[in-house]
């Protein structure tokens, strides 16, 4: 498995974590994100997170900023991405149970480091059920 991660400066904590996760889980990581905390903008590291989710290089994306919403906009402008913004496991488990969610967003400003991890956790353990819900998912895209 390999997993494209983002983040921007409020993101730099919470990615390093992440990435530590990953790499215990044996998955193969594309970092994107900034390592440090000087201001930067967030796009800039969530578009390449994006097009390798779209080009199907990575399995999975994970973006990171500080509310979590502009990392997501920024993603959904991707044609087959398909990002939730998720500030619980249970919101986790149902972007990707419901919506076939492929990245992650993490808002850092209002989640603990601790839920962060166990939300990653969720997202790539959760499957997508498919059913009444692919037709849905189908429909995401406006082109």
């Amino acid at each position: 498995m390999k997993i494209a991660i983002g983040n921007d400066h409020a993101g730099t904590e919470y990615k390093l974590a992440i990435v530590g996760l990953l790499k215990s889980m044996q998955i193969e990581v594309a970092n994107y994100g900034t390592d440090g905390t000087d201001s930067v903008d967030y796009p800039d590291f969530v578009h390449p997170v994006a097009n390798d989710v779209d080009e199907g290089k990575v399995n999975f994306g994970i973006i990171i900023c500080g509310s979590g919403n502009g990392a997501s906009m920024t993603a959904n402008k991707h044609s087959k991405v398909r990002c939730a913004l998720c500030w619980s496991k249970e919101l986790v488990a149902l972007g990707r149970e419901h919506n076939d969610a492929n990245i992650l967003s993490l808002p850092a400003r209002f989640i603990s480091l601790p839920q962060a991890l166990e939300m990653v956790k969720v997202f790539l353990s959760t499957s997508f059920e498919g059913g009444r819900h692919e037709r849905r998912v189908e429909k995401i895209p406006c082109s």
